[in-house]
């Protein structure tokens, strides 16, 4: 078939990579508004209730299943084009890409060192949230029935100073990433202009400062003045 020629072409890898990373930057915003009601000044309360709906709400499990293979089909497509490129040395597009930043030469590593990071978040939440004996989540009741205490997971996650370390440096490989990799998505796309090119250029770099700083506040918040 024609789509499945295309999808494992060059160009329709590329574009599998551009719309999958599109997608994660909306999904990379939309996490952050609600990660922050951590600051609310109510014990916890306000992220416990956000961390329930996001956790019991089954359309938003489904869209889930679908963050993880976003994530998954973006990180495989990622590794592929990579290795690629590698065994295109010599090529003029190849040799062109010499000349860009060190950001746009190391995707694939920057995008190994998310993968990673990820691992170890959903690990200390997800996981030990939902299968772990040993991390049991206290439920707490704010007049609606019973649910878990997450807020507190978090605070006891965050006083641990090597999960703070790992999570900064999580934050500083996205942040590389996002630098080269929204620009790019676009690219890949043809939304390119003379007139809106420069303004995506902008935006993105604002936006690949912005959102992992925005992330970074709250372990960082939690270890400094709440352990």
């Amino acid at each position: 078939m024609w789509i499945t020629r295309f999808l494992t072409s060059s160009i329709g890898k590329k574009w599998v990579m551009s719309l999958t990373g599109l997608f994660l930057i909306v999904f990379l915003l939309v996490h952050l508004s609600g990660n922050l009601s951590i600051f609310y000044p109510d014990a916890g309360k306000t992220f416990n209730i956000y961390a329930d709906f996001m956790a019991n709400n089954p359309i938003i499990g489904t869209i889930g299943f679908g963050l993880y293979a976003m994530i998954l089909i973006h990180a495989i497509q990622g590794v592929l084009l990579s290795l690629k490129n590698k065994k295109a040395k010599g090529q003029a597009y190849a040799k062109r890409d010499t000349q860009g930043s060190w950001a746009s030469k190391n995707m694939a590593l920057l995008g190994i060192l998310i993968l990673a990071f990820l691992f170890i978040h959903m690990g200390d939440f997800w996981w030990k949230v939902k299968w772990a004996a040993d991390s049991p989540i206290v439920a707490v009741d704010y007049g609606n029935g019973e649910i878990g205490n997450l807020y507190e997971r978090v605070v006891i996650s965050f006083s641990k100073p090597w999960i703070v370390i790992s999570y900064i440096v999580g934050l500083i490989g996205l942040a590389f990433h996002l630098w080269h990799g929204f620009e790019s998505a676009f690219q890949t796309l043809g939304l390119n202009h003379k007139k809106y090119t420069p303004l995506i250029s902008g935006l993105g770099k604002l936006y690949s400062i912005l959102i992992p700083l925005g992330y970074a506040t709250m372990p960082l918040y939690i270890l400094f003045f709440k352990s």
